[in-house]
């Protein structure tokens, strides 16, 4: 029998080729819609930001959402912006006016801090440069705190002291006297501290105890809260600082206290992407965090401290000297991308390469087809052709010959007719054309005029 101009081997790749195809694009299906985990580094030890970090990392399990988190501690947050600055995390917590890593996009302040003096009403002492000769009490603070205030004393001409003098202080200098929480109201009694350094965010609930603790040794119960009036100057400076407000009645109604706004600059625990994380991600983390806020609040207070950046318009956020991530920005704005414009791209290649693969199967299945058309009507011209030869042979031989390639003609067409429907007027012909062959075949080989064996 003839065979075909296009091999059976040749069908064979063809088709694993569409599945190869096929199995590429469920693999780019499932890639684009698994949870995205990113790495996070969270610092420093005691604060409250790994709490909140580690209780938002696990809601968003909880909840199944597309962005994952796992956690890296860090001891200090110089650590923490070392590993967004060398690439081992994705996010990061970062005090920026202790280190700044230069990838670093702010996607949210975990918490703002604020520099202010308290100093008893009867003290005297109602701005930085009335400090001079005095006592200054702090809660065992981080070294950030402490480089923090003396860059404030430097700027008024004051020098900060950790170690006492022999006998007072001197003029031109403030001696820092490290307190427990608990020691606080003892150290006014007895002479120890004049006043209390605070580097904390006042909205937090140590912030108004602290304050107490200033009121309760005061005589009339007033309380003096001083900070740094002339902030631009200071932001100009220390650019890596921020403007910071107290509010008037903050830590009391009755009598107001503060009385008015107090102005002061501070800093303030971020949490910063590194600049390459796609917007999309950075838009889902910022919006998971915020709309968690209420639920991790119930079990991390500190949740109550998460703001954004404040920036007046899209120019300001993207030129500030702490910029914020355009995938953050996008969430602030409302304008994040929906599935199809983030996936717009894959989208149109996958729709053009699903057109495609529908196509070539359309054409091979009408190849295959034709093929097998032509393998049958080739069968059968055959088995036309050995009907003929069958009347005239005489030989034994030959007519066994031919009646085992007819039998072998009739398989072929049946396995093609069973495993891949053809036309039924094809294959009534095929029908016709074995039955011919083998009646002709049976009618020869009983011919009296056949010779014997």
């Amino acid at each position: 029998m003839r065979k075909s101009a296009f091999p059976v081997g040749r069908e064979a790749w063809l088709t694993l080729g569409l599945v190869l195809v096929l199995v590429a694009t469920a693999a780019a299906g499932f890639y684009f819609t698994r949870a995205t985990t990113l790495t996070l580094a969270v610092a420093p030890n005691g604060g409250t930001e790994p709490d909140l970090l580690r209780a938002y990392a696990g809601e968003l399990a909880r909840r199944k959402t597309g962005v994952q988190l796992r956690i890296l501690d860090f001891p200090g947050v110089r650590e923490s912006a070392e590993a967004l600055r060398t690439g081992k995390a994705d996010l990061a917590v970062v005090r920026p006016d202790v280190a700044m890593p230069g990838n670093g996009l702010t996607l949210a302040i975990l918490r703002e801090l604020a520099a202010f003096a308290a100093a008893p009403a009867g003290s005297s002492i109602g701005s930085i440069p009335d400090l001079a000769g005095k006592r200054l009490g702090m809660l065992a603070s981080r070294d950030a705190d402490r480089t923090l205030l003396r860059d404030l004393l430097t700027r008024d001409g004051l020098e900060l002291l950790t170690e006492a003098p022999n006998g007072p202080v001197p003029p031109q200098a403030v001696l820092l006297v490290p307190l427990e929480e608990a020691d606080v109201t003892a150290a006014f009694g007895d002479g120890r501290i004049d006043a209390m350094a605070l580097v904390t965010t006042p909205t937090l609930p140590a912030a108004r105890r602290l304050v107490g603790f200033v009121r309760a040794a005061s005589q009339d119960g007033t309380v003096a809260l001083i900070g740094v009036p002339d902030t631009a100057a200071v932001l100009a400076r220390w650019p890596r600082l921020q403007s910071v407000t107290v509010p008037a009645g903050l830590f009391s109604g009755n009598p107001r206290l503060p009385a008015e706004d107090v102005a002061t600059v501070g800093s303030s625990y971020r949490l910063m992407a590194r600049a390459s994380l796609s917007r999309s991600v950075a838009a889902e983390v910022t919006q998971h965090l915020f709309e968690m806020r209420a639920a991790l609040a119930e079990t991390v207070p500190a949740a109550e401290a998460l703001t954004y950046p404040a920036y007046e318009d899209t120019a300001d956020a993207t030129t500030a000297r702490l910029p914020i991530h355009p995938g953050a920005i996008d969430y602030y704005e409302r304008e994040q991308e929906t599935f199809i414009e983030r996936y717009e791209s894959w989208i149109y290649l996958v729709a053009i390469l699903g057109g495609g693969v529908c196509s070539t199967i359309a054409w091979l299945r009408q190849r295959l087809g034709r093929i097998r058309r032509q393998r049958i009507e080739v069968a059968t011209t055959r088995l036309l052709a050995l009907r003929s030869t069958a009347r005239r042979e005489t030989d034994r031989d030959r007519l066994d010959a031919i009646a085992v390639e007819v039998d072998d003609l009739a398989a072929s067409i049946a396995r093609h007719a069973l495993n891949r429907p053809t036309e039924p007027r094809l294959l009534g012909a095929a029908a016709v054309a074995i039955e011919a062959a083998h009646s002709t075949v049976r009618r020869a080989a009983a011919r009296p005029d056949r010779p014997a064996c």
